[in-house]
């Protein structure tokens, strides 16, 4: 079996990046995004894209840097809440968004990985989501069909790999990665750590490598956090 590691995120994007297509981007806020990867996004200059993440970063990282630079013309997402420029350019009619429910979201990856074109749920009916979507009744209850989704690239960020594409994510960071992984047509995965072939627990691995198509390595994540929360300490408390 070939190796899918690649030199570097320009590498591995190179070739299968081109104006107008679709993206999904792992990641929940910023923990778990694949960095290195939106960072050469941003520098290929691909134009009119329709990302597909949970959120849309902060103002200046993780996917904020694609909307500074007006490269998504769409966002399909869940929480834009963190986001002053998505916020602009949404109200002023500049982006484009299609909003969802966060388990409806996770929902419609995994469909669209698992080659399932749509499903109903509950979840959104009598509200603006359900507005232009097909009715049905199941028991009684009113259910709204959701479509499964599919990139043409998927974006994802891991803890370790091998050379093979088997993929590990770290607690947390495991969020929408592993289901990204599987509905892109060509998945590219960014890890902490690369081991040897074997190495990896076959029943520890989250994401087979034969979702993964490329493969890269990266170094000095910066790793932030959206809202630093600290408790100040009560007279007399003793802080450890």
């Amino acid at each position: 079996m070939a190796s899918k590691l690649y030199p570097d995120a320009d590498a591995a994007l190179a070739g299968v990046i081109r104006d107008g297509m679709v993206v999904m981007s792992g990641g929940f806020g910023l923990c778990g995004i694949p960095e290195k990867l939106i960072a050469a996004l941003k520098a290929s200059g691909a134009a009119r894209l329709t990302v597909i993440s949970n959120n849309a970063g902060v103002d200046g990282f993780g996917l904020g840097q694609l909307l500074e630079t007006r490269q998504i013309r769409k966002m399909i997402s869940s929480y834009v809440g963190e986001n002053k420029e998505f916020e602009r350019q949404y109200l002023a009619g500049e982006l484009e968004l299609e909003f969802n429910p966060q388990g409806t979201l996770a929902e419609r990856i995994r469909a669209g990985g698992a080659g399932i074109p749509g499903f109903y749920t509950r979840t959104g009916v009598g509200t603006l989501v359900a507005e232009g979507k097909e009715h049905k009744e199941f028991d009684g209850e009113t259910y709204i069909l959701e479509t499964g989704l599919v990139a043409d690239v998927a974006i994802v960020k891991a803890w370790k790999a091998d050379p093979f594409g088997n993929l590990v994510y770290r607690k947390t960071a495991r969020n929408f990665n592993p289901v990204m992984a599987t509905a892109g047509r060509i998945t590219i995965a960014e890890v902490e750590e690369l081991v040897e072939p074997g190495s990896l627990d076959p029943d520890c691995i989250h994401t087979p490598g034969i979702y993964v198509q490329r493969l890269i390595v990266g170094t000095d994540y910066e790793k932030r956090i959206e809202q630093r929360t600290i408790r100040t300490p009560d007279a007399g408390e003793q802080v450890k």
